[in-house]
Parts: C-alpha cells; structure tokens; sequence
C-alpha cells in the first residue's frame, strides 16, 4: 500500500478539475483546432502524467501507454462493443421514445433534440461526409485517447497502488480504486458540460474503460472503446434526427 500514490492522484485530480473548470470558459474557435478551450484540456490531460512520471521517476509505458498486449487489446474491445454497441442502441431509442412522449420526462431529454427527433420511422442512413471522418478521429486521438491515459493510465494505477482491489474478474481489478477513477472522471465532465448533472452517468462507462485497463494493462481496449462509443452516439444522432 503505497500512501504517496493516493496522495499524488488526488492533487493530479484538484489539480485538473480547477483547471478544466477555467479552460472550459475560453470559448475561442480556430481553424483546424476547434474549440481552444477543448483543445488546451486534451493537452492537459496528455501532459500530466508525463509530469507526474517525471516527478515518481517512472515511465508513461507504467501508465499503460503502450499497445502491448495488443491481440488481448483488441479482443477485450471487440468484445466489448459487440454487447455494448446493441445494448446501448435499444436503450437510445426507448429513451426519446419514452421520454419525448411524456411531460414529465421530456425535461431530461437536452434542449430541442425532441422537436428533431424522427422517431423509429424517420431512421435514416447518416451521410458519410469529411465531417464525419474528423469527427470520428477526434474523438479517438484529442478525446479517447488523452482522458484515458490520464484516468485509467496513471489515475487507476496511482489508486490502485494505494488501494489494492480485492478481488479480479477476468484479470481486472475490482475495488475502491476503480470507483474512485470512474467517479474522478464523472465529475470532471460537470465543467465540461456546463454543469449538467446528466454527465455524472459517465461514472459507469468508467468503471469498465477502468477494468479494461486493469485486465490488459494497456489503456489501448478503453481508448478504443471510449472513441468508439462517442462516435456511436454521434451516429445515433445523425440517424434519428431530423
């Protein structure tokens, strides 16, 4: 049980929470990069595990930042979408079904997307634009792949050598080191998102990029199954809505 691990999570954690919390309010857009303020945050969570394996005297590779093993990597993600990808998909349409139909739940629904949504019967293909493909590489390279080396890669691995799990399944820790991590990255979304409680839900996608890491110990399987799950959302969306 390492204590100067806890104690490292937490301030790389403070730390990044006061800072997104400050970059999210720079609403600058440019050409090629966006939104700056998103761009910075991608940044920060790049960097901050390089610091702080400068400051233990260690390796980003400690932090799962390598593609080995990497056929494990790819089974565990496959794996993953094959019974995530449908799930969510049933759970997506029940919910505008349900929600935008009723007074009561049409509040939880974000802002205007009821008054464009189709329904089963306006499903339609989604057009296949540059737009799509940039989006799709940026929610794996600027998003995925930045957030998970930061969570699952150095955040889990700090907690975990402060707070041990208990027991694994298939090879992944499950403890209070993986609810810590997943809810550390539920409540730096708030800041992202304006506040918006609906983001504190992403404390459960957490838990499993975080066993994934765990089980591969490479943050290669959660890095592609967060990107992934973004861009099927934007499909969704892209498909159901008018």
């Amino acid at each position: 049980m390492d204590r100067s691990a806890g104690r490292e999570a937490l301030i790389a954690w403070a730390v990044a929470e006061a800072l997104v919390s400050g970059l999210m309010q720079i609403h600058i857009k440019l050409p090629w990069i966006g939104d700056l303020g998103s761009a910075l945050v991608a940044v920060l969570f790049l960097y901050m595990p390089v610091a702080v394996a400068w400051r233990r005297k260690e390796q980003l590779e400690d932090y799962g930042f390598r593609a080995e093993p990497v056929r494990r990597g790819l089974v565990t993600f496959g794996a993953a979408i094959a019974v995530i990808f449908p799930l969510f998909a049933i759970c997506y349409f029940a919910f505008y079904e349900i929600a935008c139909n009723s007074d009561l739940l049409a509040h939880l629904v974000p802002r205007d997307m009821c008054s464009q949504y189709g329904g089963l019967s306006g499903v339609h293909a989604p057009s296949l634009t540059w737009a799509l493909l940039e989006f799709c590489a940026v929610q794996l390279v600027v998003v995925a792949l930045p957030e998970e080396l930061f969570f699952r890669g150095m955040l889990l691995r700090l907690l975990e050598q402060r707070f041990p799990p208990k027991r694994r399944v298939l090879g992944g820790g499950i403890g209070l080191a993986l609810v810590l991590s997943s809810l550390a990255f539920a409540l730096v979304h708030l800041p992202k998102a304006g506040g918006d409680p609906r983001m504190l839900a992403t404390f459960f996608p957490g838990l499993l990029f975080g066993w994934m890491r765990s089980a591969t110990g490479s943050i290669l399987a959660p890095t592609l199954t967060h990107g992934a799950c973004n861009i099927l959302i934007a499909l969704l969306d892209a498909t159901v809505m008018r």
